[in-house]
């Protein structure tokens, strides 16, 4: 039987798929060419991954159409054993010519231990590369993972590839007579009915959760369904994978009504979050400051509200009337109260804080002070950039909302300027307004400053959409028109003789030092710009504020005439503000 997505394939070509649990394969060859021949025959016919489970005899086991995250395979299950190797490799094909693994591959490699992982990229009908991964020694409590190739198919090593299978044993075993694996890490599936560009963007949330991503199911909707987001038909095709997969938790790409969630868990029968669940959990681990922890408190309390009555069976069924009266109700609506109460105190706290920030502010504005704010989408670089041009040490990682609470650091500029410049929380697409609320008060740093420096990952294939996020949210907080200067970061891993957008952008390297100079001059020249032409008529009396206006400011021209000096000069607010108050 061929498993997996076998809709739309003829008949006569299944049975030649068939044909491969009737073909006893050379033991003494990791990949015999035979089998890879037919694979690649199998893959330019569909266009699809092909997907085979070899064991240490040269038996197929099972043969499926669809990657190991969208096949659930009941011999996978059957023998998979914590104490050992499960005793046969996954071999998949990559249509389109790719022999890399990916990083799901990878983790199924991990969570369900086979002898080996291994992709054949196929393109043009010929394989273009060979990969493989095997279970290495075991590191910070897990088991590494050891990737040889891509190699070309003549030049597979058969021999030091199945050694390294024997190696692979030994560690795994090793590793659990030393007192076992920890491995509490939640094995999840994540399910969009976006497009495979959002669903690489909630793994890479998940994976900044700490997930073990075992599958990931793409069902194309033009509108969610109103029971069960996904439909019901597809929720009990993926209730199987579930309890094939072992899975923990499924992670849903968009926001669940109370009611969705509930349907869900009860049709898989597993735990179920949606995007901005998986969002706060990440915000909660992140969140550094008595203030950024109120934040993520009071947006996890808005967003847990209105499920709170689907919390528990008992409690799902109160809904008022004869019959739903009494200690029930009673304990549903204090909990209710007990979270608006706290709602209502951690505005009140957020609220006050936020008039410490005002009086911070408007300090800065006395002290002259120019603010520049680093905004973009999240993990495009900001905190790298702002390390890189202050020298501070902000934390840096290779992870979504890496950076949550606002850290302002002072740089030098040229034309013996400086300024303040501050790293914000990095945006995401579909975020929900009330997030966005919550948050505000950090955001705001973005509202409030002098000039925008939006910092933009130009190496991603998701540049514009990002970049489209980043105007829309800045829009919403009311900072649409901040003048703004565009950093391209990550140059130095794009290719050569790309399309530069917006064409007035700055190339960078945070990490690598390129353009940097480049980017001080231009906030050094954005703020100048920020300066307003005005005419002024100085009394003598008021030497000092002339000469206030030549240090801070830009003479035009100066006429002395009876009454004072008539002086022709370029200020910003701040700079006018003390001259005006000088002159009153």
């Amino acid at each position: 039987m061929i498993h997996g997505n076998t809709q739309g394939i003829r008949d006569t070509l299944l049975q030649e798929m068939e044909r491969l649990y009737d073909i006893e394969f050379d033991r003494s060859f990791f990949l015999p060419d035979r089998l890879l021949s037919m694979l690649v025959s199998f893959t330019s016919q569909l266009n699809r991954e092909v997907l085979v489970y070899l064991d240490r005899n040269g038996e197929v086991l099972e043969v499926a159409v669809g990657s190991i995250s969208q096949v659930g395979l009941t011999e996978m299950h059957l023998r998979r054993n914590f104490d050992r190797l499960t005793g046969f490799r996954c071999i998949h094909t990559h249509p389109g010519g790719s022999a890399r693994l990916s990083q799901v591959d990878l983790q199924a490699l991990r969570l369900l231990r086979f002898d080996a992982m291994c992709a054949v990229g196929v393109d043009g009908g010929i394989c273009t590369g060979i990969s493989a991964a095997f279970l290495g020694e075991t590191e910070y409590g897990q088991l590494s993972i050891n990737v040889l190739g891509p190699v070309k198919p003549g030049r597979l090593p058969h021999k030091a590839w199945l050694r390294e299978i024997e190696l692979s044993e030994e560690r795994v075993q090793a590793a659990i007579a030393a007192g076992g694996i920890i491995e509490n890490a939640e094995k999840v599936m994540l399910i969009s009915i976006d497009s495979n560009d959002s669903l690489d963007e909630l793994a890479g949330l998940a994976d900044t959760a700490g997930a073990i991503i075992v599958s990931r199911v793409l069902q194309r909707l033009n509108h969610p369904d109103p029971a069960t987001f996904i439909g019901s038909g597809k929720a009990q095709e993926l209730s199987l994978m579930c309890q094939t997969l072992e899975v923990d938790l499924a992670i849903l790409d968009g926001e669940l009504t109370p009611a969705q969630q509930r349907n869900l868990e009860s049709a898989l029968g597993v735990r179920v979050i949606d995007r901005t669940g998986l969002i706060l959990d990440i915000f909660a681990a992140r969140a550094s400051t008595a203030e950024g922890k109120l934040q993520v408190e009071l947006a996890q309390l808005k967003y847990r509200l209105p499920r709170l009555q689907g919390s528990s069976d008992a409690l799902s069924r109160l809904g008022g009337g004869i019959g739903t009266r009494g200690p029930g109700e009673t304990r549903l609506e204090s909990d209710r109260r007990h979270i608006r109460k706290r709602i209502d105190e951690l505005e009140r706290q957020l609220g006050e804080l936020d008039k410490q920030r005002t009086l911070r502010r408007s300090r800065r504005e006395k002290n002259e002070t120019v603010t520049v704010a680093l905004v973009g989408y999240t993990n495009a670089g900001k905190s790298t950039l702002l390390n890189a041009l202050s020298g501070s040490d902000v934390l840096v990682e290779d992870k979504l909302f890496a950076t949550l609470d606002p850290v302002t650091r002072r740089i030098e500029l040229p034309d013996n300027r400086s300024c303040n410049l501050v790293d914000t929380v990095g945006f995401i697409n579909k975020l929900p307004h009330y997030l966005v609320e919550a948050f505000k008060s950090t955001l705001e740093e973005a509202v409030y400053a002098d000039l925008l420096v939006v910092v933009s990952d130009i190496s991603s294939p998701f540049y514009r959409e990002q970049r489209a996020v980043v105007s829309e949210v800045l829009s919403e907080l009311g900072a649409g028109d901040k003048p703004v200067i565009e950093a391209l970061n990550k140059c130095d891993k794009t290719e050569s003789g790309f399309e530069v957008e917006p064409r007035d952008g700055v190339l960078i390297s945070a990490s690598n030092g390129i353009g940097l100079d480049r980017l001080r001059a231009r906030i050094s020249e954005g703020i100048a710009a920020l300066r307003h032409r005005t005419e002024l008529l100085i009394p003598y009396s008021k030497g000092a504020v002339l000469s206030l206006i030549h240090q801070k400011g830009l003479v035009e021209s100066e006429e002395y005439t009876f009454e004072g000096t008539k002086v022709v000069c370029f200020m910003d607010a701040v700079l006018h503000a003390r001259v005006a108050k000088e002159l009153a």
